[in-house]
């Protein structure tokens, strides 16, 4: 009798007690919501979404997301003051391995997106803006080793069509390096 009371609690209870030893009460659930979170990131279905992708790409140190930033015809031009202001200029793939590098080296960077300074206009059925603003970024390499830059960015904006999303194809970086 003992036995078979035994069996049928082994059976009821043995299911119970893996249920409850799976649980970790302190484990927190997965987070389906949209909330906040989504909002991170952009579409870039405007501009705007541009500029708030290249601070989450700074912030986290992201090369994918930064490399979502950029059309394949991309262009950075900036002065060279050690050499009389002259112009330099690279392409997509070398402005990756810079950003890569800079990614790498530092311990966190910080961008702030100023005000809009000078900016085409731009709609709905627009494919083509510039625009041109302030920034502050602060480059943290260790406790004791922090530079800043301050200065202007001009972008060239493009996108295939009114459904494609904006993508950096020139930025003219006037900054205080």
């Amino acid at each position: 009798m003992v036995k078979k009371h035994f069996h049928t609690i082994v059976v009821f209870l043995l299911p119970l007690v893996i249920f409850l030893v799976s649980c970790n009460p302190f484990a927190p659930g997965l987070d389906d919501s949209t909330g906040e979170t989504s909002s991170l990131l952009s579409d870039q279905k405007n501009p705007d979404g541009v500029f708030q992708n290249f601070k989450y790409a700074y912030t986290f140190r992201d090369t994918s997301i930064y490399g979502q930033l950029f059309d394949g015809n991309f262009t950075f031009l900036y002065p060279d003051y050690d050499r009389g202001g002259v112009e330099v200029s690279w392409g997509r793939d070398e402005e990756m391995r810079t950003t890569n590098g800079l990614f790498q080296s530092v311990q966190r960077l910080d961008l702030v997106w100023n005000n809009i300074i000078d900016s085409s206009s731009i709609d709905s059925y627009t494919t083509e803006a510039f625009i041109s603003r302030g920034f502050n970024l602060t480059v943290t390499y260790n406790a004791s080793s922090i530079d800043r830059v301050d200065g202007y960015a001009s972008l060239q904006l493009v996108r295939q069509g009114t459904q494609y999303p904006w993508m950096i194809v020139r930025w003219h970086d006037d900054s205080n390096h």
